[in-house]
């Protein structure tokens, strides 16, 4: 992607008009202790962190050590519909959160397949569609299709957020193609990079291709260690984002000498 409109300062990660101090968004489930879990949202440096109504609901004090954890963090909360298979399931799980959690941001899960946990197209858009009316930031959870993408964003979402890869393969980014399609034709649209996502190197290559963020749970939670892993993808998620500011090189099938001996003086010993 071209990257000569780019400069020395990096424009904000603005969402529904509010702005991140990061790039990482970071989910809470899977981790092996409460002290796990914040410790590794501290080494994220992450301004927002993920979390399921179905997994703990503080309205019923369950979960209270977990949602106390949530609570000290500090961090932004974008409460999710994960699990869903339903636009009136999603909407309805939706509404519950706002009112426990107190934000009308979302991040809207229908899944369409059991197998794959791949979102039903037609599910998200209509109960995007209901949501946005309600006042809700919707961030879909959506599959690399642009199409699909642009009829999101037709209803009023503001953001969209791809699929690498099924979520929790760590299989990293495997439709390029798809992705990058997405982020050429939808150049003033926060695109943000969700699920399937295994190691730091593969963040890394999708912020160089232009995205603007990615969130990710698995991979950090399900690691031998969270928090090393954590610190590792908030470094690789920067990195890439400054290389794709500062502007890949185009790739040769040919090779280009880095030190040219064209125009180079000749010494001549006597």
């Amino acid at each position: 992607m071209n990257n000569d409109n780019r400069n020395s300062t990096d424009t904000p990660f603005e969402l529904y008009g509010e702005t991140l101090s990061s790039r990482f968004i970071l989910g809470t489930a899977l981790y092996p202790s409460p002290q796990s879990m914040r410790d590794s949202i501290a080494a994220a440096e992450t301004s927002m962190v993920t979390l399921s109504l179905r997994r703990q609901n503080p309205e019923h004090n369950e979960g209270d050590s977990f949602w106390e954890t949530i609570r000290e963090s500090g961090r932004k909360l974008l409460p999710n519909t994960a699990g869903c298979k339903t636009p009136k399931e999603a909407i309805n799980l939706a509404e519950m959160s706002r009112e426990i959690f107190q934000t009308d941001w979302l991040k809207l899960e229908v899944i369409g397949d059991d197998y794959n946990l791949q979102p039903c197209p037609f599910g998200l858009v209509e109960a995007a569609t209901e949501l946005i009316k309600r006042g809700f930031k919707v961030l879909p959870y959506t599959t690399d299709d642009l199409v699909l993408g642009q009829r999101l964003l037709d209803v009023g979402c503001e953001v969209l957020m791809p699929w690498g890869a099924p979520i929790g393969t760590g299989q990293g980014l495997l439709n390029r193609y798809n992705l990058r399609t997405l982020r050429e034709r939808l150049p003033n649209t926060p695109l943000i990079v969700d699920a399937g996502l295994g190691a730091p190197s593969q963040a890394a290559e999708a912020m160089e291709m232009g995205f603007d963020g990615i969130l990710l749970n698995t991979a950090v939670a399900k690691a031998n260690d969270p928090v090393m892993m954590a610190r590792a993808f908030s470094r690789a998620i920067s990195a890439g984002r400054e290389g794709y500011r500062a502007g890949l090189i185009h790739k040769s099938q040919t090779a280009s000498p880095s030190t040219p001996t064209l125009g180079q003086p000749f010494w001549h010993q006597s």
